[in-house]
């Protein structure tokens, strides 16, 4: 099997060069569909820019703590996708993953202490005996609780032990986060629902879109009024970038 993509069928949701960049790693397949998600060692080569070559992204990834969703992963090519949060312990960082206004897979700072927890959209539900149901996440997550959810709904879940801490549903007024479509990347706040139809409103104005491309976040998220979200790349200043390579080796 092949552990390498040529950048042309590479996602479109990749912000990668590809005339630069012929081949790409393949990611390990994980919960998250490929168009969903980044390769770890593309996070931090091309993203954080902590990383030059696949060599040293070893080095940090072996050395260094990196966690996904509150667990340390050490494979280059593990699939980190949409909402999952990456942290960099030793440099007192953490990230979480979006779309951006272009559409293509970016990583936003978050606060530290915001990192213990990931929001997951029910994505189907299977009913179990004893009146219990299945819910299956987003992410490929599978939790079993009595709670009453429907398609579409999010949960807030702790991390890296997932328990569900509380749960968001699409309705009239929540702030939602659009992941396909024309207008993937942005967020609004849901003005209405008509059948599979749906509009929001961002800065005043309203947008129509399907209801199946919503997310439902638990707030307006902070990155949205920021630059950052404006942007495909997040890249950590070079002191940062000297003191993981440095502690790799």
């Amino acid at each position: 099997m092949k552990n390498h993509l040529k950048s042309i069928p590479a996602p479109k949701s990749w912000s990668i060069g590809r005339k630069d960049n012929k081949f790409m790693p393949k990611p390990r397949p994980s919960g998250h569909k490929r168009e969903f998600g980044l390769p770890l060692t593309l996070l931090l080569k091309q993203n954080l820019g902590l990383a030059a070559t696949s060599s040293e992204v070893k080095k940090i990834l072996h050395n260094n703590e990196v966690l996904v969703d509150g667990i340390r992963r050490e494979e280059a090519r593990f699939l980190v996708g949409l909402f999952d949060i990456l942290q960099l312990p030793k440099l007192k960082k953490s990230y979480c993953m979006v779309f951006d206004n272009q559409g293509r897979l970016s990583l936003v700072e978050i606060k530290n202490e915001k990192a213990s927890e990931k929001m997951c959209q029910v994505t189907g539900k299977t009913a179990l005996v004893g009146g219990k149901i299945q819910y299956h996440l987003h992410d490929g997550r599978n939790l079993i609780s009595d709670k009453k959810m429907n398609l579409g709904d999010s949960l807030l879940l702790s991390l890296p032990k997932p328990e569900i801490k509380s749960v968001f549903e699409l309705k009239t007024g929540c702030w939602v986060f659009l992941t396909k479509g024309k207008h993937r990347g942005e967020c609004g706040q849901l003005k209405s629902l008509n059948g599979e139809e749906a509009t929001y409103l961002v800065d005043g104005n309203e947008v129509s879109t399907l209801k199946k491309y919503l997310f439902v976040l638990s707030e307006k998220p902070s990155w949205v009024s920021s630059e950052d979200n404006k942007k495909a790349d997040i890249k950590e200043d070079k002191k940062s970038s000297k003191k993981v390579s440095g502690e790799s080796q």
